[in-house]
């Protein structure tokens, strides 16, 4: 089945058009495609097995180079959302293929409503990797790892996470202890890791407030990694990840 992108949405057109009168066919308009296409493709609007409508009718349809298409699809190509195939055209893969622990593709899942499985899925993979990152990081820490921790939840204090820059320190935190680790495999988890935590504790917020502060959650993470209690760090960042899950699933019932 051959499915058009709709282009009913004004804000993305705008979105488009504004990136290609700045740079033309550059980075800002190709990824302003990328953008719209990965969002219609995590929001369902196109299924697995959905052959995408051609580079000339799509570049036709919104007004944009061939070539800005093509890059697009390259984006989505190496993020395991499509693949092209000589006359066969772009045909949306299975899930399965899809990398969604990419940040883009996060931050795509995220734009619309996201799948109530699929934020339990991201909950249940930090709930695997960061208990155990915590107790990894109370035993290798440095004075350089619990400066860094220690200014992130300075930053989350004065900023509160209803803000961009306390979400950003609530990312770094988060970031800081898979680097204490020392541990090259769970340091490359830190942009995916860092993505998840910034993306469910704004989505969190978009309908109303946090319905508490889970800055102390941090705190006894910290205190326990400072410490260099690896029992005591795992099990207060088991509680955190399940306490932020139960807000999320909460605000998403809501």
């Amino acid at each position: 089945m051959t499915r058009s992108a709709p282009v009913s949405d004004n804000e993305d057109i705008a979105a488009i058009d504004g990136a290609r009168g700045v740079r033309g066919p550059g980075r800002r308009l190709h990824g302003a495609i990328a953008h719209k296409l990965g969002m219609a493709i995590l929001s369902g609007q196109y299924q697995p097995g959905d052959t995408l409508s051609g580079e000339v009718a799509f570049a036709e349809e919104l007004d944009v180079s061939r070539s800005a298409y093509r890059e697009a699809i390259q984006v989505l190509t190496a993020k395991g959302l499509v693949e092209s195939r000589p006359k066969a055209g772009t045909r949306v893969l299975p899930r399965t293929r899809w990398n969604l622990l990419d940040p883009d593709v996060l931050a795509w899942a995220f734009a619309g409503e996201p799948d109530i499985q699929f934020v339990r899925d991201l909950f249940e993979l930090r709930a695997i990797v960061e208990p155990a990152a915590a107790r990894l990081a109370a035993q290798r820490r440095n004075k350089d790892d619990i400066k860094v921790m220690k200014d992130a939840l300075a930053a989350m204090r004065r900023h509160t996470l209803a803000t961009d820059a306390g979400r950003a320190a609530d990312r770094d935190f988060h970031n800081a202890i898979l680097k204490a680790t020392g541990n090259d495999a769970l340091i490359v988890l830190t942009a995916s890791i860092g993505a998840a935590v910034n993306w469910t504790t704004q989505y969190k917020q978009r309908a109303r407030a946090l319905p508490r502060n889970p800055i102390p959650d941090h705190v006894r993470v910290f205190d326990a990694i400072a410490a260099g209690d690896p029992q005591a760090a795992s099990d207060a960042m088991s509680a955190l990840v399940q306490l932020a899950l139960e807000d999320t699933a909460s605000a998403m019932a809501g």
